[in-house]
């Protein structure tokens, strides 16, 4: 008895952290494209990581969601080569998610849900935009450093189920920066797997749905439909 107890304690943890994991690396591509994101792209280590991913999740990943990405170089990729696809990569995230005049797929859950409302979407100041905030002030984590980014950007609520899934895990030697200062039954629902729970259903299931359809019908380049793909695989995964 004690032994099963044990077991599924560490399957719990595992799942957390194949969750914490997948938030992570979504966090990472739905952001404005970095030096990091063009190096693991280049290397082969992002579509290396979605299939692992998608595995531990018992969710089954469409390899047409990644043959066309980087199959990676031999070593350590060289810096022209990052280079080369970043400059590619971010084009076309403007494109998708800043656009001129209006992006071709809106990062923002407030956007995507006054339009669902039939009301004209406003930056900050919808309920959705403001409720989002709340919640992440809730559990401790705010804008960006250096940036007056609403937090109902797609890729900060990642970031934010993701501390929850570190948390829920039990992961304290990760402990640092915002999302630990609250107590765990503070959070939303007293604990932080509720709290992640509760955020999923509120807010991500309502909208990212969609918001992958569109990615993924939008997108110019073979990276962004894989993104779409492992999205979509991962909220299949949390129906």
């Amino acid at each position: 008895m004690i032994d099963g107890g044990r077991e599924k304690m560490s399957e719990d943890k595992e799942l957390w952290m194949t969750r914490a994991a997948a938030c992570e690396l979504l966090a990472l591509s739905l952001r404005y494209p970095t030096d990091e994101l063009a190096r693991i792209l280049a290397s082969g280590e992002w579509a290396d990581a979605a299939r692992e991913i998608a595995a531990a999740l018992g969710a089954e990943l469409s390899e047409d969601a990644v043959a066309e990405l980087p199959a990676g170089d031999e070593g350590e990729v060289s810096s022209a080569r990052a280079e080369e696809v970043l400059r590619e990569l971010r084009p076309e995230a403007t494109h998708l998610f800043i656009g001129a005049p209006n992006p071709s797929c809106s990062p923002y859950e407030g956007i995507w849900r006054a339009e669902a409302d039939g009301v004209q979407p406003l930056m900050f100041v919808n309920p959705c935009s403001m409720e989002v905030e709340r919640y992440c002030h809730a559990c401790g984590l705010g804008s960006p450093d250096g940036t007056n980014e609403p937090l109902d950007h797609v890729a900060t609520e990642f970031e934010l189920l993701e501390i929850l899934a570190l948390r829920a895990a039990g992961a304290v030697e990760q402990a640092e920066g915002e999302g630990w200062a609250v107590p765990d039954a503070e959070l939303p629902g007293g604990s932080a797997s509720a709290a992640y729970d509760q955020f999923v259903a509120d807010h991500l299931s309502t909208w990212a749905p969609d918001f992958a359809e569109r990615l993924f019908t939008e997108a110019r380049i073979p990276f962004y439909r894989s993104v779409a793909g492992l999205l979509s695989t991962f909220l299949a995964a949390k129906s």
